[in-house]
């Protein structure tokens, strides 16, 4: 049965997912890359980033890996793949990537506002989806076939689908940082009341990883 999971989601001590003032020029707001100062160094993110630097091969670049293994899907919120907001203005805006974005999987962002779907190098194909969380989910989940999908985030598209109680798996990165402010991730959720509970965690090199699972999931 395909599986709705998040991935290597960033957090810090106090609960931020993201820093506050998100930006063209700060995408994860100010602070927020700390909350991934785990991944940066894996041989997962040098591979992606092309940098020519092999990156380590730890427990950290373990998790990573598995976190993109077994993917048929993507969902992600609007800033996650942009920080244009309102109606298209047009459709330059190809993503924070370049011509070869890191899916190779069909991916679905949640947006108020329709667009074309857009076909990238290496097999990414974004599907913008006007239809809500619900919708988007359908539309990756036939799209994924046997295989997962993965919210991507951001911090409030990952809150709706926690709120729906549609998320199996969810895996922190918990970064020993504490932000002070940004985007929390849990205020305001009851995750026991939604059936969620600590179901395992690992220690990284640069975080610790922990995995929640809803019950009977």
């Amino acid at each position: 049965m395909t599986r709705l999971l998040v991935r290597s989601f960033g957090v810090s001590l106090d609960g931020y997912a993201a820093g506050p003032q998100q930006s063209l020029e700060n995408p994860l707001g100010i602070r927020g890359p700390e909350l991934m100062d785990w991944f940066f160094p894996t041989r997962v993110w040098q591979q992606m980033q092309k940098t020519g630097e092999a990156g380590e091969t730890g427990i950290d670049n373990q998790i990573a890996e598995q976190g993109f293994a077994e993917m048929g899907a993507w969902i992600l919120g609007r800033n996650m793949f942009g920080p244009v907001r309102g109606p298209w203005p047009d459709e330059s805006w190809k993503g924070w990537w370049d011509d070869e974005p890191p899916y190779h999987v069909p991916v679905f962002v949640l947006t108020h506002h329709a667009r074309a779907p857009l076909t990238m190098k290496g097999g990414t194909t974004f599907h913008f989806v006007t239809g809500g969380i619900h919708e988007a989910l359908a539309q990756a989940r036939a799209a994924a076939g046997e295989r997962d999908v993965r919210v991507g985030g951001g911090v409030a598209t990952v809150r709706e689908y926690l709120k729906a109680g549609l998320i199996d798996e969810l895996h922190l990165a918990v970064r020993p940082v504490l932000l002070g402010k940004g985007e929390a991730l849990f205020e305001g959720l009851d995750l026991p009341a939604l059936g969620y509970r600590c179901d395992r965690q690992v220690a990284g090199e640069r975080a610790t990883h922990v995995f929640l699972r809803r019950d009977g999931r």
